[in-house]
């Protein structure tokens, strides 16, 4: 299975312990007793835009991830999708919101939830729908396509403008300088750049010294598709996991990326909390339905009802709001229950 097929599946789709929603707001002191079943929520779910907000200097030629020069002459209707969603919430985060004439199906938050769809079929992009909504500049990574479609939309005179793909946190600056640059914003994008790594850096301190790393499996589940998957080192989830100070429970016994979940490896992953997706998580019938899956309720986080679900364009999307992002998942794992 190549790397966009496994990426695109994890996107497509009353016992012990309480339940809690967690979400960024005054710190609450740390534990590692935790609430059994919790939910980690961003205070807000829309995005903060820079104030003030930059004006386009252009033109700009830039260096494509794809190895081209590209010249963006104007950024009047701009086009800023991919998988996760992330480029077009750092469009947003940059304050050039009102100048995106459309979305992928993953960029979900309120300001943007009415632009129009430019992938009507799941996560491939239309050409048409493209060009009907005549965009001056389009950004994307190589985790959208197909190829032919951004062929075609720069054979109609549009540029293109590919951003590296990278889904850790070490990579999220480079993704906002890349399309500031792009946008011909390269200040505001160190501003925001500012603002994001000191939400990462904060969020990272939450985490509870002094105690024994809590081991976390994180596991992409679609019940409804059949799609039972782990993750492991790489995959994105470990890099939020070891960001709030736990470790990956599918990294540590050696799993990459994303693997099929077998009930012999849950079960000698032994992790103390099981983090989910929350339209995987409501796929397989909620907590009690989790715990029917063959080997869940052998492992520690089974017993004891340890789980904690994120929103799906949240918790890998690695954009301008990854640092509330660590925040709020810090805080529904270690945090009391409410």
């Amino acid at each position: 299975m190549n790397r966009r097929t496994v990426v695109a599946a994890v996107f497509l789709f009353g016992a012990a312990g309480c339940t809690a929603v967690s979400e960024v707001g005054p710190e609450v002191a740390a534990t590692t007793a935790g609430c059994g079943v919790a939910t980690a929520k961003l205070t807000s779910a829309d995005i903060t835009p820079l104030d003030p907000k930059a004006t386009p200097a252009l033109p700009a030629t830039v260096d494509s991830a794809d190895g081209r020069k590209v010249t963006v002459t104007s950024a009047d209707r701009i086009l800023a999708v991919n998988l996760y969603g992330s480029l077009g919430e750092i469009v947003f985060s940059l304050g050039l919101g009102d100048r995106v004439i459309g979305r992928d199906t993953s960029t979900m938050f309120p300001a943007a939830k009415k632009l129009p769809l430019v992938t009507p079929q799941g996560h491939d992009l239309s050409a048409e729908a493209i060009l009907r909504l005549n965009p001056t500049v389009l950004l994307a990574d190589d985790s959208i396509g197909p190829p032919t479609v951004l062929d075609q939309v720069r054979q109609a005179g549009i540029p293109v403008v590919i951003v590296d793909d990278e889904q850790t946190l070490a990579a999220v600056p480079e993704h906002i300088r890349a399309v500031a640059a792009a946008l011909g914003v390269a200040e505001a994008g160190e501003r925001l750049v500012t603002r994001v790594q000191g939400e990462i850096d904060a969020a990272r301190k939450t985490a509870p010294a002094g105690v024994t790393p809590l081991k976390i499996a994180f596991l992409y589940v679609r019940g409804t598709a059949g799609v039972y998957l782990i993750g492991g080192r790489g995959a994105g989830s470990d890099a939020m996991i070891g960001a709030i100070g736990a470790l990956d429970a599918g990294s540590a016994i050696g799993l990459t990326k994303f693997r099929p979940l077998t009930s012999e490896g849950l079960i000698n992953a032994a992790p103390d909390v099981i983090l989910m997706m929350t339209e995987g998580l409501n796929s397989v019938g909620g907590v009690d339905g989790l715990l029917k899956l063959a080997g869940v309720a052998q492992t520690p986080a089974g017993i004891n009802r340890r789980i904690v679900d994120m929103d799906d364009g949240v918790l890998l999307n690695f954009g301008a709001r990854t640092g509330q992002a660590v925040a709020a998942l810090a805080k529904a794992v270690y945090g009391p229950c409410d």
